[in-house]
């Protein structure tokens, strides 16, 4: 248990302190940062709005929200599928390259900082195949039973 309070806190603290400072020197939350990444790294620079949702692990009224404030900023626009009118696109805007551009010195440095000068390459590339492992098709992991007295665990 000890392991995954840690994971909890560590994530906890570390997302925290990104999303302030990007939020400070450049007016933008993690999640906006990861929704124009996401972007960027897209075909023509579109994704399906569902698809978004699924990449950065938002429900599809959370995408909606987040997209709908990148979309005031100019940073996102909203385009419909010519050939399937279910489907809509989130597409990143020159403006929104611009910003991702300017915020991602900070996030590097942040990251740098915060996790990767503090850890041995060796550590980091143990942890990735470990965060890895815990991150692939959790449906396949075999359920175990819930330990009904705390102080057994």
């Amino acid at each position: 248990m000890a392991a995954w309070g840690g994971l909890l806190r560590s994530h906890a603290t570390l997302t925290r302190a990104v999303n302030a400072q990007l939020v400070s020197e450049h007016g933008i939350t993690l999640s906006d940062y990861d929704v124009l990444i996401a972007l960027a790294n897209a075909p023509e620079y579109r994704m399906r709005r569902i698809d978004l949702a699924n990449t950065v692990v938002l429900t599809a009224s959370g995408i909606t929200r987040l997209l709908d404030r990148l979309e005031a900023e100019g940073w996102v626009r909203k385009e419909h599928c010519k050939s399937d009118a279910r489907v809509t696109w989130a597409v990143l805007t020159d403006a929104g390259h611009q910003k991702l551009v300017e915020a991602a010195q900070t996030h590097h440095a942040d990251i740098a900082r915060l996790f990767t000068d503090r850890l041995s390459a060796e550590e980091l590339d143990a942890l990735g195949c470990l965060l890895g492992r815990l991150g692939s098709r959790p449906e396949a992991t075999t359920v175990v039973e819930p330990v009904t007295d705390i102080s057994a665990a």
